[in-house]
């Protein structure tokens, strides 16, 4: 008798085993959904923080982009290793103004236009607009631009459109419109599957200014767009700048030609490290102000940085 309950024991622990592996399983399987969910969001997170930071869909859907938006900058200092390359620069670019930044070699005008684009932190001071990052536009020196990567003229200009699809989603509908009209506008019908290696300087800086059309930011940032540049190009450029101008955007450029800053440009901040004149273009760049700029930056010397 005992051992036949002992044995009707043994058989009822031994078909207890498979429900209770199949609860543990359930029970951990539960789990590791809840855990992957988890991990996922986080995951998520990082990637739309880290990954997927230029996705900006509600900067294409303000209305109107190409209204300018002013900057001011205050007791702005910028600095390379405790080497100075702007000093308390102090003054505002006016919403809509098209302004050239001219100065001697290390005068610090590409490092105040990598401030304004958010690329160089300051050393001391600040930027203000009304305008968020997103709605900058920024043309660097070819120079710092590697020519040798494997990417189509298409697909350069197509990081114009960035903002509305971002990393990991389909561009919209419309964006391959845009890039034909903004190649065509640059004056490059046809080149959308040539390797931008292939490119003549001249060709490639058109396909930067395309990216700047798809982009239609509401401030433009311009590191000396016309260097290295032929002349019909230059020209072609220049009436895009003008046309930007009059569309109401903020528009600063790095240039070295007086001459068609004289003719091209109403406003003018001459650098030399330091604020030498900021206004109006004819009285800014006088005689008398070019010589004080060269002697000014003579003066700080030696202490070379980028201009």
């Amino acid at each position: 008798m005992g051992n036949s309950s002992n044995t009707a024991r043994r058989r009822r622990s031994i078909e207890a085993i498979p429900r209770l592996a199949r609860a543990a399983i359930a029970a951990v399987r539960h789990a590791l959904v809840w855990f992957l969910q988890a991990a996922g969001r986080q995951v998520g997170s990082f990637a739309r923080r880290h990954l997927d930071g230029g996705y900006r869909p509600e900067v294409s859907e303000q209305g109107a982009p190409r209204q300018g938006a002013s900057i001011e900058v205050r007791n702005l200092s910028v600095a390379y290793r405790d080497r100075p390359a702007v000093q308390d620069l102090t003054g505002q670019f006016a919403a809509g103004s098209l302004t050239a930044v001219v100065g001697p070699n290390g005068a610090g005008k590409s490092s105040l236009l990598k401030v304004l684009a958010g690329i160089l932190r300051a050393q001391t001071g600040e930027v203000r607009s009304p305008a968020s990052a997103e709605r900058f536009a920024y043309l660097p020196q070819q120079s710092e631009l590697d020519r040798d990567f494997p990417v189509t003229v298409g697909e350069l200009v197509a990081l114009g459109g960035w903002r509305s699809f971002g990393a990991f989603r389909h561009p919209p509908d419309t964006l391959p419109a845009r890039i034909a009209d903004a190649m065509g506008t640059a004056g490059l019908e046809g080149f959308g599957a040539r390797q931008i290696a292939d490119l003549s300087a001249g060709e490639f800086q058109r396909a930067l200014f395309a990216r700047i059309l798809v982009q239609d930011a509401a401030v433009v940032l311009l590191d000396e767009p016309f260097t290295a540049v032929d002349e019909r190009t230059t020209g072609d450029l220049l009436q895009l700048v003008q046309c930007w101008h009059r569309e109401g955007r903020t528009v600063i450029a790095v240039l070295h030609d007086i001459d068609q800053v004289r003719e091209h440009f109403p406003s003018t901040l001459l650098l030399a490290r330091s604020c030498i004149a900021w206004g109006d273009t004819r009285a800014v760049l006088t005689p008398d102000n070019l010589a004080r700029a060269s002697r000014t930056l003579a003066a700080s010397r030696p202490d070379p940085v980028a201009a």
